[in-house]
């Protein structure tokens, strides 16, 4: 079994718990006034099968389910539909696990990012696709940011933000398409992973369900699978980020 690190399990922990809860066989659902009102009711399914679902009070007195009763997933997934809510579609969370070395590749020689790489991550980005770029969400003004040249050209780069004042620190990673393949990508993410450990914090790697290239990638980085995570948004609140 996993051990996956301590703070990722105590902020999962933290971020699913409340003091209204209920628990049937593999599912459980609370209402917690704790949870990032541009994230108003979120799922997380593990790999050992449990499913966790948690909302805010206001979502949970909209959609009727404020009273714990022991509604099954489906039923729950309904009421928060038409209370308004609308659920996304999943991403994959994966960690290293504990203790787990973070390996170099010498050969690519992956670098951190300063605003004097400006002007090649300019050309870097602007070369990518307007989904690749979506998807990844690769800025050079994150919290912390990695690349991979090859010659004088940016092939690569990583960057991290980190996350709801936790001590994790979410990554996304952006790759031309000419690059893929010869591990620039793997490079890179394990350089700046190894960096976020060195600074105290858990490196987070996401990505959708149907992404098989990026899940291919975080395998590839030594990042074990946590679960799928499911956030939702509602039109009368703030926006997600």
């Amino acid at each position: 079994m996993t051990a996956f690190p301590k703070p990722v399990l105590d902020y999962w922990h933290q971020t699913l718990s409340a003091d209204r809860a209920s628990v049937h066989g593999n599912l459980s659902y609370a209402v917690s006034d704790r949870l990032n009102p541009k994230r108003p009711a979120m799922m997380l399914e593990q790999a050992d099968g449990s499913l966790r679902l948690v909302v805010t009070p206001e979502i949970a007195q909209r959609a009727g389910i404020a009273e714990l009763d022991g509604l099954a997933m489906d039923d729950l997934k309904s009421r928060l539909g038409q209370a308004g809510v609308t659920l996304h579609d999943p991403d994959y969370l994966f960690y290293l696990s504990a203790g787990v070395h973070v390996a170099a590749d010498p050969a690519k020689a992956p670098r951190k990012l300063t605003d004097a790489d400006r002007t090649a991550f300019e050309i870097f980005y602007n070369a990518a696709s307007e989904q690749d770029r979506e998807d990844a969400w690769v800025e050079l003004d994150h919290w912390a940011v990695f690349g991979c040249f090859d010659g004088g050209r940016l092939v690569c780069a990583a960057s991290m933000n980190l996350w709801d004042d936790s001590p994790i620190a979410d990554l996304g990673v952006l790759t031309l398409s000419d690059a893929r393949g010869k591990r620039f990508a793997r490079a890179t993410v394990q350089s700046i992973n190894r960096f976020s450990r060195q600074q105290g914090y858990e490196p987070q790697y996401r990505c959708q369900i149907d992404n098989h290239a990026s899940v291919a990638l975080a395998r590839s980085c030594g990042l074990t699978l946590f679960g799928r995570w499911t956030v939702a948004t509602d039109p009368r609140g703030p926006s997600i980020t």
